[in-house]
């Protein structure tokens, strides 16, 4: 009764002063990347084009291709390993494996894609050989006193693995099976990467002390230093150029540069910005494409011949998506712009076809976007930061003739009334209304606002009570509002919508349920029962035909209601695996978008029978 149309993913979650590990695909089309639960395979050339596995029941931290690109090992801060298909869309798990407890930070595979090594935060050991079919143990990695960051297995035989840790030593272990052969310490700080060239002659060590070295394979000599430093700040990442010519390193100084080994120079540098978000947390270097990623999680296609900018930057979000409305596009009214707000403040604009996607810039808010309205020409946000800002719909940034309103109360949501500048906000012990900019009335209430609807005929207002379990309807009348109805739920009401023809009202609540009700006099629209969700209902969404109504819930699943046929519904379960819905909203009468706590946008088409 559905099908899945697009999904556009999140962005690499990223961490302050923590590397990011990048997979790449060995045919060089498609990347890897954790964020939350989920490992993220994107398409290089089209990024819209992508795959979500979700099998991991904690924060993943790395993800690897196998050389012979039939398995991908992906690891989790528990210490689990899984190793899955990537031939099949279902990803078969192939094995589970856990080297030891604790948070892996790396992992690689040997060249005939039978071994894996795994490395990080254990209890008991800080790194571990074993069989990618068997998980039984090829070797110890012993040697190290503290957390080991990078490992890599040697690509040509005879094996070995290189490892470095935050101890400042390099660590080099021979076998199968594995055991420790030697230690080099030319690293002053931690080690935060490590990696063989492609033919298995060199490899190369970069730290914190922002220190790039290369060295022999074969006895361990070091050959160069790369700069003196190689970087200002430290080095976050590596990557070797598939004939083995050149490196890439990725700095917290917000540059990369391409080196020529055997110079031992530097080719190229890019600049990549001045503010700490710049900085950058990971390379890597998939033929022809030179990629980094930013401590804000953008995705940069480095330019050889132009490294002051690059030639692409995947932007999005990689924080839970808290707000989302869709507007008509400029271009077409056919095609829509979706309007998403995450947790971290940030807002992006995406088209709903093509998933061609940019950052809000602007004055923007400091804390999580909470709601957002649209209006004829501009997008109306509210924040945690307690202000209401604008978003103009002709250059899709914040408005510079709308002055941020800085408000008296926490809000919880926003809505307008049709056909003039009445704005209405939901806070969190206080209701306010604004024409245009200029404050008209508050309302001072003695429960917890959820959230806000204005009818779109009528001079009425609903409001959601997360605390006394009710839905309060109030009259607008020369922009003072009066209660004058309150309507009964057994759970904190967590959203309220009227149809777009206003003949209806769909509330929602913690206990599971969702109510109808006809507006007018606000008597029940039918004697059904709306509880198919198995845990609290966050959103709610009506189709512009008033025919069809949406509700997603933290039990991850998306539900459609037909108020024309109460007894009939369509359950998209697992909408977003392993991750509460957090916003649902209708681009057209059978096309449905869909946010979550993963920080994806999907869009389904609803197919009726």
């Amino acid at each position: 009764m559905f099908t899945s149309v697009s999904v556009f993913a999140s962005l690499p979650r990223t961490t302050r002063g923590t590397p990011l590990v990048l997979g790449g695909d060995p045919k060089g089309k498609t990347i890897l990347y954790p964020n939350g639960n989920s490992i993220i395979i994107r398409d290089i050339e089209n990024p819209s084009i992508c795959d979500i596995y979700t099998e991991h029941a904690t924060l993943t931290t790395v993800a690897k291709y196998s050389p012979s690109g039939f398995y991908i090992a992906s690891a989790d801060q528990h210490g689990k390993v899984r190793v899955w298909d990537t031939t099949q869309k279902e990803h078969i798990l192939k094995n589970e494996i856990q080297p030891f407890s604790g948070v892996i930070k790396d992992l690689a595979w040997s060249s005939d894609s039978q071994r894996i090594v795994a490395v990080g935060e254990g209890r008991q050991r800080f790194g571990h050989v074993f069989s990618m079919d068997t998980g039984t143990s090829i070797g110890e990695i012993s040697g190290h006193s503290k957390i080991i960051n990078s490992c890599d297995f040697k690509p040509s035989r005879p094996f070995k693995i290189v490892t470095g840790s935050e101890d400042t030593f390099v660590g080099i272990y021979e076998g199968p099976p594995f055991k420790f052969k030697s230690q080099l310490q030319d690293h002053n700080r931690f080690v935060q990467a490590i990696r063989f060239s492609p033919n298995g002659d060199l490899f190369a060590s970069a730290g914190f002390d922002g220190k790039l070295f290369i060295y022999n394979s074969n006895d361990y000599s070091k050959v160069a230093e790369l700069g003196s430093p190689a970087h200002k700040g430290g080095i976050y990442a590596i990557s070797w150029s598939p004939d083995s010519k050149h490196l890439l390193s990725a700095s917290g100084d917000k540059t990369c540069k391409l080196w020529d080994v055997a110079a031992a120079a530097v080719v190229t540098e890019f600049t990549l910005g001045n503010d700490v978000p710049d900085q950058q947390v990971s390379c890597l270097w998939q033929e022809p494409y030179l990629l980094s990623v930013s401590l804000s999680g953008f995705i940069n296609y480095l330019d050889k011949n132009n490294p002051g900018k690059p030639l692409r930057v995947i932007k999005g979000h990689n924080k839970s998506i808290t707000a989302m409305t869709v507007t008509p596009s400029p271009s077409s009214e056919e095609e829509k712009t979706i309007f998403t707000g995450s947790h971290d403040g940030f807002v992006t604009h995406w088209n709903s076809k093509t998933g061609d996607h940019d950052r809000v810039d602007g004055d923007q808010h400091t804390n999580q976007v909470q709601d957002m309205y649209p209006l004829k020409d501009q997008v109306l946000t509210c924040g945690l930061d307690d202000t209401l800002r604008s978003i103009d719909l002709k250059t899709n940034q914040y408005s510079t003739s709308f002055t941020p309103i800085k408000l008296s109360a926490q809000p919880k949501g926003i809505a307008a009334l049709p056909g003039s500048n009445l704005i209405v906000i939901a806070g969190v012990n206080e209701l306010l209304v604004y024409e245009g900019q200029q404050p008209k009335s508050s309302l001072k209430i003695k429960y917890e606002a959820s959230s806000v609807d204005v009818h779109p005929n009528q001079k009425e207002v609903a409001v959601g009570d997360a605390s006394d379990k009710k839905v309060h309807i109030y009259t607008l009348e020369a922009g003072q509002l009066t209660e004058n109805k309150s309507l009964e739920h057994r759970g904190g009401v967590s959203s309220v919508k009227y149809s777009p023809d206003g003949n209806y009202l769909a509330a929602a609540d913690a206990n599971r349920k969702i109510i109808l009700y006809k507006s007018g006099d606000y008597s029940l629209a039918h004697d059904y029962e709306w509880g198919f969700h198995t845990a609290k209902v966050n959103c709610l969404a009506w189709a512009p035909n008033s025919k069809t109504l949406a509700s997603g819930g933290l039990d991850t699943n998306l539900i459609v209601w037909f108020p024309g046929e109460p007894n009939k519904h369509h359950i998209i379960k697992h909408a977003h695996p392993q991750s509460q819905v957090t916003r649902v909203a209708f681009l057209s009468d059978n096309m449905l978008v869909s946010t979550g706590q993963d920080a994806t946008v999907r869009t389904w088409l609803i197919e009726s029978k």
